[in-house]
């Protein structure tokens, strides 16, 4: 199975959503259109980004078929469709499969932390339900659970698992799993501020949040460090370094929906427990995006 098509710059796209809360259909065309447009390699739909926690599964399935749909084949569509339970897990999986996805990415199960050989169970069950690439999400800061070197490398060698996107933060475990990996097993950045220093040590890309701000010039930045340009590369990098630190000031998605309707792109609508950010924390976002003249 070629994974080489998710290598790149895949953006974790936002849900925008209408004033009742409702997935904004139109507002959700428009941003795959512009992403495309903007030299986008991949979309992921309905990962954390996307607010993926709390939409329903018929929320989810609209969102996914949105964008497959829109997409058209012109980019790879890759769909979110891990939980904490297997069974939900292959039931979404088989859905996105259904509807066309071109592969899935499933978190490590959260809140019931799993051991190992259970992760390993959970992963390895998921992707025997489908022939879709599996992309594993490892990110032990809102799981509570961490993918070990030793089980990701165990799940490499199933078939259609086909890569990682590491957001541990811990280079240690980043390098084992580069040092070690399979022939063709993608490893993808999960935090935008590592991604550079992740492909100078040979990762392939990144699924990222500031790609939904600023998607064309953050593809630049991955498709420099992808040729060896390292020099543009870092130049692009440290330009956008402190709009991916903004993007956390508070939890994920906030900043990011917060910038892109200040942007004009989507409005600033969230699913509760998410809420709007506090005004301090709007006013530094909104100097950095008239720094980078993105308003």
């Amino acid at each position: 199975m070629d994974a080489s098509m998710f290598r790149g710059s895949t953006v974790a796209l936002v849900t925008p959503f209408d004033e009742n809360g409702d997935i904004d259909e139109d507002g959700m065309r428009r941003l795959v259109d512009w992403h495309i447009q903007e030299g986008t390699d991949v979309l992921l739909v309905c990962g954390t980004t996307g607010e993926s926690a709390t939409l329903t599964d018929a929320e989810r399935f609209r969102a996914m078929e949105i964008v497959i749909q829109q997409a058209g084949g012109r980019v790879p569509v890759m769909c979110g469709t891990g939980t904490n339970s297997t069974r939900h897990s292959i039931e979404l999986t088989r859905k996105a499969e259904e509807l066309g996805a071109d592969a899935v990415l499933l978190v490590c199960p959260y809140y019931n932390k799993p051991t190992q050989e259970g992760l390993y169970r959970h992963f390895s069950e998921v992707a025997a339900a489908t022939s879709l690439p599996v992309v594993v999400y490892n990110v032990p800061g809102r799981t509570g659970t961490n993918i070990s070197a030793e089980t990701l490398l165990r799940l490499a060698e199933v078939p259609n698992i086909v890569g990682v996107k590491e957001a541990s933060g811990n280079f240690s475990q980043i390098m084992e799993i580069l040092r070690r990996r399979p022939s063709g097993f993608l490893v993808l950045s999960g935090d935008d501020a590592l991604t550079l220093p992740m492909m100078a040590l040979g990762a392939d890309g990144v699924i990222s949040v500031v790609a939904n701000e600023v998607p064309g010039l953050f593809s630049r930045m991955v498709h420099a460090a992808l040729e060896g340009d390292w020099k543009k590369a870092r130049e692009i990098h440290f330009r956008l370094l402190p709009l991916m630190e903004a993007n956390f000031i508070e939890s994920n998605p906030i900043p990011v929906k917060a910038a892109l309707a200040m942007m004009g792109r989507i409005r600033e609508q969230y699913h509760l427990p998410l809420c709007p950010m506090k005004e301090e924390n709007r006013q530094k976002l909104r100097s950095i995006l008239r720094q980078l003249e993105l308003i």
